[in-house]
Protein backbone atom coordinates (compact mmCIF):
# COMPACT_ATOMS: atom_id res chain seq x y z
CA UNK A 1 0.00 0.00 0.00
CA UNK A 2 1.73 3.11 -1.12
CA UNK A 3 2.11 5.73 1.61
CA UNK A 4 1.53 8.78 0.02
CA UNK A 5 -2.04 7.20 -1.13
CA UNK A 6 -3.08 6.84 3.06
CA UNK A 7 -2.01 10.15 2.93
CA UNK A 8 -3.96 11.67 -0.15
CA UNK A 9 -7.27 9.92 1.35
CA UNK A 10 -6.58 11.65 4.89
CA UNK A 11 -5.83 15.11 3.55
CA UNK A 12 -8.91 14.91 1.11
CA UNK A 13 -11.09 14.14 4.29
CA UNK A 14 -12.06 10.60 3.34
CA UNK A 15 -12.01 7.84 6.21
CA UNK A 16 -8.88 5.39 6.46
CA UNK A 17 -10.04 1.68 6.64
CA UNK A 18 -7.95 -0.58 9.28
CA UNK A 19 -5.73 -2.21 6.55
CA UNK A 20 -4.59 1.28 5.84
CA UNK A 21 -4.36 2.80 9.28
CA UNK A 22 -2.60 -0.65 10.03
CA UNK A 23 -0.21 -0.40 6.69
CA UNK A 24 0.68 3.41 8.39
CA UNK A 25 1.80 2.08 11.41
CA UNK A 26 3.73 -0.59 9.76
CA UNK A 27 5.93 1.61 7.70
CA UNK A 28 5.80 4.07 11.23
CA UNK A 29 7.42 1.54 13.04
CA UNK A 30 9.81 -0.15 10.68
CA UNK A 31 10.64 2.34 8.67
CA UNK A 32 8.73 2.36 5.65
CA UNK A 33 7.61 6.01 5.68
CA UNK A 34 9.83 8.54 5.60
CA UNK A 35 9.69 11.58 8.12
CA UNK A 36 8.14 13.67 5.49
CA UNK A 37 5.19 11.18 4.88
CA UNK A 38 5.06 10.82 8.61
CA UNK A 39 4.39 14.46 9.00
CA UNK A 40 2.33 14.57 6.05
CA UNK A 41 -0.01 12.25 7.49
CA UNK A 42 -0.05 13.83 11.14
CA UNK A 43 -1.14 17.12 9.87
CA UNK A 44 -3.75 15.70 7.36
CA UNK A 45 -4.92 14.17 10.89
CA UNK A 46 -4.49 17.46 12.30
CA UNK A 47 -6.82 19.34 9.98
CA UNK A 48 -9.48 16.97 8.83
CA UNK A 49 -9.67 14.61 12.38
CA UNK A 50 -10.56 10.82 12.70
CA UNK A 51 -13.79 9.11 13.19
CA UNK A 52 -14.07 6.88 16.20
CA UNK A 53 -13.30 3.54 14.09
CA UNK A 54 -10.30 5.10 12.61
CA UNK A 55 -8.64 6.48 15.86
CA UNK A 56 -9.67 2.75 17.62
CA UNK A 57 -8.00 1.39 14.73
CA UNK A 58 -4.89 3.87 15.02
CA UNK A 59 -4.63 2.81 18.93
CA UNK A 60 -4.94 -0.79 18.20
CA UNK A 61 -1.93 -1.12 15.77
CA UNK A 62 0.12 1.31 17.27
CA UNK A 63 -0.48 -1.02 20.63
CA UNK A 64 0.41 -3.93 18.54
CA UNK A 65 3.40 -2.42 17.07
CA UNK A 66 5.61 -4.09 20.15
CA UNK A 67 5.11 -6.36 23.00
CA UNK A 68 1.94 -6.55 25.26
CA UNK A 69 1.94 -7.33 28.39
CA UNK A 70 -0.09 -10.21 30.12
CA UNK A 71 -1.23 -10.05 34.12
CA UNK A 72 -3.71 -12.84 33.81
CA UNK A 73 -1.74 -14.60 36.21
CA UNK A 74 -2.45 -12.30 39.29
CA UNK A 75 -4.81 -12.95 41.70
CA UNK A 76 -6.90 -9.05 41.37
CA UNK A 77 -7.63 -6.58 39.13
CA UNK A 78 -5.04 -4.38 37.20
CA UNK A 79 -6.00 -1.25 37.33
CA UNK A 80 -4.00 2.07 36.06
CA UNK A 81 -4.36 6.34 35.99
CA UNK A 82 -2.92 8.30 33.32
CA UNK A 83 -3.08 12.29 33.64
CA UNK A 84 -2.88 14.56 31.04
CA UNK A 85 -0.20 16.55 33.17
CA UNK A 86 -0.03 19.63 35.17
CA UNK A 87 1.96 21.53 37.70
CA UNK A 88 2.55 20.28 40.99
CA UNK A 89 0.73 17.41 39.93
CA UNK A 90 2.35 14.33 42.36
CA UNK A 91 -1.07 12.24 42.65
CA UNK A 92 0.55 9.02 40.87
CA UNK A 93 2.79 9.03 43.96
CA UNK A 94 -0.05 8.56 46.55
CA UNK A 95 -2.50 6.99 44.04
CA UNK A 96 -0.34 4.00 43.26
CA UNK A 97 0.02 2.48 46.65
CA UNK A 98 -3.43 3.54 47.82
CA UNK A 99 -5.30 1.59 45.51
CA UNK A 100 -2.43 -1.50 45.65
CA UNK A 101 -3.08 -1.22 49.51
CA UNK A 102 -7.34 -1.73 48.98
CA UNK A 103 -6.23 -4.92 46.78
CA UNK A 104 -6.03 -3.67 43.05
CA UNK A 105 -2.44 -4.48 41.10
CA UNK A 106 -1.14 -0.85 39.71
CA UNK A 107 1.50 -1.13 37.26
CA UNK A 108 1.75 2.21 36.57
CA UNK A 109 4.04 2.62 33.40
CA UNK A 110 4.59 6.92 33.51
CA UNK A 111 6.71 9.33 31.67
CA UNK A 112 8.97 12.12 31.60
CA UNK A 113 8.19 15.93 32.09
CA UNK A 114 7.11 17.21 28.89
CA UNK A 115 7.15 21.01 28.25
CA UNK A 116 5.83 23.20 31.30
CA UNK A 117 4.62 20.05 33.51
CA UNK A 118 6.44 17.68 35.20
CA UNK A 119 6.84 14.04 34.88
CA UNK A 120 6.71 11.39 37.38
CA UNK A 121 8.96 9.31 36.31
CA UNK A 122 11.61 12.56 36.72
CA UNK A 123 10.15 12.54 40.72
CA UNK A 124 10.73 9.18 41.03
CA UNK A 125 14.46 9.57 39.60
CA UNK A 126 14.97 11.73 42.74
CA UNK A 127 14.92 8.55 45.20
CA UNK A 128 18.62 7.80 45.36
CA UNK A 129 18.88 4.38 43.64
CA UNK A 130 15.39 4.13 42.77
CA UNK A 131 15.51 1.91 39.38
CA UNK A 132 13.08 3.72 36.89
CA UNK A 133 13.78 1.11 34.17
CA UNK A 134 13.44 -2.54 35.72
CA UNK A 135 14.00 -5.70 33.33
CA UNK A 136 10.24 -6.92 33.03
CA UNK A 137 10.76 -10.08 35.51
CA UNK A 138 11.91 -7.66 38.20
CA UNK A 139 8.48 -5.44 36.97
CA UNK A 140 6.50 -8.23 38.02
CA UNK A 141 8.01 -9.94 40.95
CA UNK A 142 7.42 -6.21 42.46
CA UNK A 143 3.69 -5.92 41.12
CA UNK A 144 2.79 -9.44 42.54
CA UNK A 145 4.44 -8.83 45.95
CA UNK A 146 3.38 -4.88 46.82
CA UNK A 147 0.65 -4.35 44.25
CA UNK A 148 2.02 -1.60 42.60
CA UNK A 149 5.12 -0.22 40.70
CA UNK A 150 5.91 3.37 39.17
CA UNK A 151 8.63 2.67 36.33
CA UNK A 152 8.78 3.81 32.47
CA UNK A 153 7.89 2.19 29.54
CA UNK A 154 10.64 -0.35 28.20
CA UNK A 155 11.44 0.17 24.56
CA UNK A 156 9.66 -2.35 22.96
CA UNK A 157 5.83 -1.20 24.61
CA UNK A 158 4.11 0.66 21.48
CA UNK A 159 7.07 1.84 19.97
CA UNK A 160 5.61 3.23 16.90
CA UNK A 161 4.56 6.05 19.38
CA UNK A 162 7.85 6.92 19.73
CA UNK A 163 8.34 7.55 16.45
CA UNK A 164 5.69 9.38 15.81
CA UNK A 165 5.52 11.55 18.67
CA UNK A 166 9.04 12.74 18.31
CA UNK A 167 7.64 14.25 14.34
CA UNK A 168 4.66 15.43 15.94
CA UNK A 169 6.57 17.44 18.20
CA UNK A 170 8.61 19.35 15.48
CA UNK A 171 5.57 19.64 13.26
CA UNK A 172 2.96 21.61 15.11
CA UNK A 173 1.06 18.30 15.07
CA UNK A 174 0.90 17.60 18.63
CA UNK A 175 -2.84 19.82 19.99
CA UNK A 176 -4.62 16.99 17.63
CA UNK A 177 -7.05 15.11 19.53
CA UNK A 178 -7.56 12.06 17.80
CA UNK A 179 -3.37 11.78 17.58
CA UNK A 180 -2.91 12.12 21.60
CA UNK A 181 -5.72 9.61 22.37
CA UNK A 182 -3.68 7.11 20.08
CA UNK A 183 -0.66 8.04 22.26
CA UNK A 184 -1.98 7.74 25.20
CA UNK A 185 -4.30 5.00 25.07
CA UNK A 186 -1.95 2.79 22.96
CA UNK A 187 0.74 2.92 25.39
CA UNK A 188 -1.90 2.09 28.09
CA UNK A 189 -3.43 -1.17 26.22
CA UNK A 190 0.05 -2.47 25.85
CA UNK A 191 0.81 -2.08 29.50
CA UNK A 192 -2.19 -5.08 29.84
CA UNK A 193 -4.65 -3.06 31.80
CA UNK A 194 -8.08 -4.15 32.68
CA UNK A 195 -9.03 -0.82 33.96
CA UNK A 196 -8.23 2.85 33.26
CA UNK A 197 -9.11 6.17 34.98
CA UNK A 198 -7.76 9.56 33.43
CA UNK A 199 -7.26 12.49 34.82
CA UNK A 200 -8.35 15.24 32.20
CA UNK A 201 -6.80 18.13 32.98
CA UNK A 202 -8.15 21.86 32.45
CA UNK A 203 -7.71 25.47 33.12
CA UNK A 204 -4.68 27.68 32.79
CA UNK A 205 -1.95 25.32 33.40
CA UNK A 206 -3.08 22.14 31.23
CA UNK A 207 -2.42 21.58 27.80
CA UNK A 208 -6.74 21.67 27.31
CA UNK A 209 -6.99 25.38 29.12
CA UNK A 210 -10.71 25.57 28.32
CA UNK A 211 -13.56 22.97 29.81
CA UNK A 212 -14.69 22.91 26.48
CA UNK A 213 -11.70 21.55 24.83
CA UNK A 214 -10.97 19.42 28.39
CA UNK A 215 -14.08 17.99 27.99
CA UNK A 216 -13.68 17.15 23.89
CA UNK A 217 -10.67 15.20 24.99
CA UNK A 218 -12.05 13.20 28.24
CA UNK A 219 -14.68 12.43 25.98
CA UNK A 220 -12.92 10.88 23.07
CA UNK A 221 -10.11 8.82 25.24
CA UNK A 222 -13.33 7.48 26.77
CA UNK A 223 -14.89 6.75 23.95
CA UNK A 224 -12.00 5.09 21.82
CA UNK A 225 -10.83 3.24 24.53
CA UNK A 226 -13.83 1.34 25.89
CA UNK A 227 -13.54 1.13 21.43
CA UNK A 228 -10.79 -1.04 21.77
CA UNK A 229 -11.48 -2.91 24.79
CA UNK A 230 -10.42 -1.51 27.56
CA UNK A 231 -12.99 -0.28 30.27
CA UNK A 232 -12.56 3.31 30.94
CA UNK A 233 -13.67 6.62 32.36
CA UNK A 234 -12.72 10.05 33.48
CA UNK A 235 -12.73 12.79 35.88
CA UNK A 236 -12.05 16.79 34.13
CA UNK A 237 -9.91 18.10 37.10
CA UNK A 238 -9.08 22.19 37.97
CA UNK A 239 -5.47 23.12 36.68
CA UNK A 240 -5.83 26.99 37.09
CA UNK A 241 -3.78 27.05 40.33
CA UNK A 242 -1.02 23.73 41.19
CA UNK A 243 -2.18 20.55 42.50
CA UNK A 244 0.35 20.30 45.53
CA UNK A 245 1.98 23.40 47.09
CA UNK A 246 5.27 22.28 45.26
CA UNK A 247 6.37 22.13 42.04
CA UNK A 248 9.74 20.31 41.12
CA UNK A 249 10.72 17.07 41.31
CA UNK A 250 12.04 16.14 44.97
CA UNK A 251 9.96 18.63 46.68
CA UNK A 252 6.74 17.07 45.23
CA UNK A 253 8.29 13.01 46.36
CA UNK A 254 8.91 15.11 49.43
CA UNK A 255 4.82 16.47 49.69
CA UNK A 256 3.73 12.75 48.33
CA UNK A 257 5.35 11.18 51.40
CA UNK A 258 3.74 13.90 53.89
CA UNK A 259 0.42 13.50 52.54
CA UNK A 260 0.88 9.59 52.44
CA UNK A 261 2.41 9.75 56.27
CA UNK A 262 -0.49 12.05 57.10
CA UNK A 263 2.00 14.77 57.99
CA UNK A 264 0.10 17.48 55.37
CA UNK A 265 -3.15 17.55 54.16
CA UNK A 266 -3.84 20.27 51.45
CA UNK A 267 -7.36 20.00 50.66
CA UNK A 268 -7.37 20.09 46.76
CA UNK A 269 -4.54 17.68 46.46
CA UNK A 270 -6.49 15.31 48.86
CA UNK A 271 -9.64 15.61 46.67
CA UNK A 272 -8.33 15.12 43.45
CA UNK A 273 -6.08 11.61 44.65
CA UNK A 274 -9.52 10.28 46.81
CA UNK A 275 -11.94 10.79 43.53
CA UNK A 276 -9.59 9.43 41.29
CA UNK A 277 -8.70 6.37 43.75
CA UNK A 278 -12.80 6.03 44.23
CA UNK A 279 -12.97 6.00 40.59
CA UNK A 280 -10.37 3.14 39.85
CA UNK A 281 -11.38 1.05 42.65
CA UNK A 282 -15.08 0.96 41.56
CA UNK A 283 -14.06 0.31 37.92
CA UNK A 284 -11.77 -2.38 38.60
CA UNK A 285 -14.05 -4.15 40.59
CA UNK A 286 -12.88 -3.75 43.85
CA UNK A 287 -15.72 -1.78 45.34
CA UNK A 288 -19.58 -1.87 44.06
CA UNK A 289 -20.05 2.05 44.44
CA UNK A 290 -18.44 4.62 44.81
CA UNK A 291 -18.89 5.45 48.14
CA UNK A 292 -17.17 2.34 49.31
CA UNK A 293 -14.32 2.65 47.06
CA UNK A 294 -13.93 6.15 48.65
CA UNK A 295 -14.06 4.73 51.97
CA UNK A 296 -11.88 2.09 51.36
CA UNK A 297 -9.31 4.57 49.96
CA UNK A 298 -9.68 6.81 52.86
CA UNK A 299 -9.40 3.65 55.58
CA UNK A 300 -5.83 2.61 53.23
CA UNK A 301 -4.42 6.23 53.82
CA UNK A 302 -5.42 6.65 57.41
CA UNK A 303 -3.97 3.11 58.71
CA UNK A 304 -0.60 3.77 57.27
CA UNK A 305 -1.32 0.57 54.47
CA UNK A 306 -0.59 3.01 51.69
CA UNK A 307 2.45 4.32 52.93
CA UNK A 308 3.68 0.95 53.67
CA UNK A 309 3.07 -0.17 49.90
CA UNK A 310 5.11 2.91 48.64
CA UNK A 311 7.74 2.40 51.45
CA UNK A 312 7.89 -1.44 49.84
CA UNK A 313 7.82 -0.12 46.31
CA UNK A 314 10.70 2.26 46.88
CA UNK A 315 13.07 -0.40 48.28
CA UNK A 316 12.15 -3.19 46.20
CA UNK A 317 13.49 -1.27 42.90
CA UNK A 318 16.45 -0.38 44.44
CA UNK A 319 15.84 2.99 46.84
CA UNK A 320 16.33 2.98 50.43
CA UNK A 321 14.86 1.09 53.27
CA UNK A 322 14.20 4.28 55.39
CA UNK A 323 13.10 6.47 52.95
CA UNK A 324 9.71 7.27 54.44
CA UNK A 325 11.13 7.67 57.67
CA UNK A 326 14.71 9.68 56.64
CA UNK A 327 13.40 11.01 53.12
CA UNK A 328 15.23 14.60 53.66
CA UNK A 329 18.44 12.39 54.18
CA UNK A 330 18.29 10.98 51.33
CA UNK A 331 16.61 13.67 49.00
CA UNK A 332 18.68 15.85 46.98
CA UNK A 333 18.51 19.96 48.53
CA UNK A 334 18.84 22.70 46.58
CA UNK A 335 21.87 25.26 47.87
CA UNK A 336 19.88 28.60 47.96
CA UNK A 337 16.29 28.68 49.47
CA UNK A 338 14.67 32.22 49.06
CA UNK A 339 11.37 33.18 50.49
CA UNK A 340 9.15 35.39 47.47
CA UNK A 341 7.65 38.16 49.34
CA UNK A 342 3.95 39.73 48.68
CA UNK A 343 4.40 43.21 48.10
CA UNK A 344 0.62 44.25 48.61
CA UNK A 345 -1.85 43.03 50.78
CA UNK A 346 -5.06 41.22 49.74
CA UNK A 347 -6.16 37.70 48.53
CA UNK A 348 -4.38 35.56 45.98
CA UNK A 349 -7.21 35.64 43.32
CA UNK A 350 -4.88 34.54 40.36
CA UNK A 351 -2.14 32.06 39.33
CA UNK A 352 -0.64 32.16 36.18
CA UNK A 353 -0.12 28.26 36.62
CA UNK A 354 1.98 27.88 33.36
CA UNK A 355 4.01 30.12 34.39
CA UNK A 356 4.90 28.59 37.40
CA UNK A 357 5.53 25.09 35.41
CA UNK A 358 7.86 27.01 33.15
CA UNK A 359 10.02 28.74 36.17
CA UNK A 360 10.97 25.53 37.28
CA UNK A 361 12.27 24.32 34.01
CA UNK A 362 14.50 27.42 34.08
CA UNK A 363 15.61 26.60 37.20
CA UNK A 364 16.95 23.46 35.79
CA UNK A 365 14.12 21.12 36.80
CA UNK A 366 12.77 20.23 33.77
CA UNK A 367 13.87 19.92 30.05
CA UNK A 368 14.34 22.25 27.26
CA UNK A 369 15.93 19.75 24.91
CA UNK A 370 15.13 16.44 25.31
CA UNK A 371 18.71 14.94 25.75
CA UNK A 372 18.81 17.76 29.31
CA UNK A 373 19.71 16.49 32.21
CA UNK A 374 17.54 17.52 34.78
CA UNK A 375 18.47 18.91 38.46
CA UNK A 376 15.95 17.12 40.91
CA UNK A 377 16.54 19.26 43.33
CA UNK A 378 15.36 22.45 42.45
CA UNK A 379 11.80 23.83 42.39
CA UNK A 380 9.53 25.93 44.09
CA UNK A 381 7.45 25.35 47.60
CA UNK A 382 4.68 26.78 50.08
CA UNK A 383 3.26 27.88 46.96
CA UNK A 384 -0.28 30.32 48.60
CA UNK A 385 -3.10 28.93 46.53
CA UNK A 386 -6.37 31.07 45.36
CA UNK A 387 -8.76 32.15 47.61
CA UNK A 388 -5.62 32.62 51.10
CA UNK A 389 -5.65 36.44 52.34
CA UNK A 390 -1.84 37.53 52.80
CA UNK A 391 -0.29 40.30 54.15
CA UNK A 392 2.00 42.51 52.40
CA UNK A 393 5.95 41.19 53.29
CA UNK A 394 4.43 37.68 54.06
CA UNK A 395 5.91 34.33 52.00
CA UNK A 396 3.74 33.74 48.70
CA UNK A 397 5.88 30.65 48.33
CA UNK A 398 9.63 29.61 48.76
CA UNK A 399 12.32 29.10 45.44
CA UNK A 400 14.85 26.38 45.54
CA UNK A 401 17.57 27.03 43.18
CA UNK A 402 21.41 26.41 42.33
CA UNK A 403 22.68 29.92 42.96
CA UNK A 404 21.33 33.06 43.80
CA UNK A 405 21.19 34.34 40.31
CA UNK A 406 18.66 31.41 39.55
CA UNK A 407 16.87 32.04 42.83
CA UNK A 408 16.25 36.11 41.94
CA UNK A 409 15.43 35.00 38.12
CA UNK A 410 12.62 32.16 39.41
CA UNK A 411 11.34 34.85 42.31
CA UNK A 412 10.51 37.31 39.56
CA UNK A 413 8.71 35.00 37.32
CA UNK A 414 6.91 33.52 40.99
CA UNK A 415 5.98 37.24 42.12
CA UNK A 416 4.72 38.34 38.45
CA UNK A 417 2.76 35.07 38.02
CA UNK A 418 0.95 35.33 41.65
CA UNK A 419 -1.88 38.03 41.48
CA UNK A 420 -3.58 40.10 44.48
CA UNK A 421 -6.92 41.21 44.65
CA UNK A 422 -9.00 43.26 47.28
CA UNK A 423 -11.86 40.60 46.72
CA UNK A 424 -11.82 37.08 47.99
CA UNK A 425 -11.96 35.30 44.32
CA UNK A 426 -14.74 33.00 43.44
CA UNK A 427 -12.38 29.41 43.17
CA UNK A 428 -13.83 26.63 40.82
CA UNK A 429 -14.85 23.14 41.42
CA UNK A 430 -11.59 20.94 41.57
CA UNK A 431 -13.13 17.61 40.05
CA UNK A 432 -15.65 19.31 37.83
CA UNK A 433 -17.50 16.24 35.46
CA UNK A 434 -17.01 12.85 35.40
CA UNK A 435 -17.37 10.98 31.93
CA UNK A 436 -18.57 7.55 31.64
CA UNK A 437 -18.83 5.21 28.13
CA UNK A 438 -21.76 5.70 26.46
CA UNK A 439 -23.91 2.40 26.26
Amino acid sequence: MLPQEIIARKRDGKELSKDEITAFVEGLSKGGFTEGQVAAFAMAVFLNGMGRDEAVALTLAMRDSGHVLDWTDLPGPVTDKHSTGGVGDNVSLMLAPIVAACGAYVPMISGRGLGHTGGTLDKMDSIPGYSSQPDEALFRKIVRETGCAIIGPTADLAPADKRFYAIRDITATVESVPLITASILSKKLAAGLGSLVLDVKSGNGAFMASPERARALAENLVEVANGAGLHTTALVTDMNAPLASAAGNALEVANAVRFLTMRSTEPRLKEVTLALAGEMLMSSGVAATLQEATMLAVNALGSGAAADRFARMVAALGGPIDFLEKMEMHLPAAKTVRPVLAQDEGYISHIDTRALGVAVVELGGGRRRAEDKVDHSVGITRIAMPGLKVEAGQALAFVHARDEFDAEMAANAVRAAINIAAERPSLPETVSERIAPRH
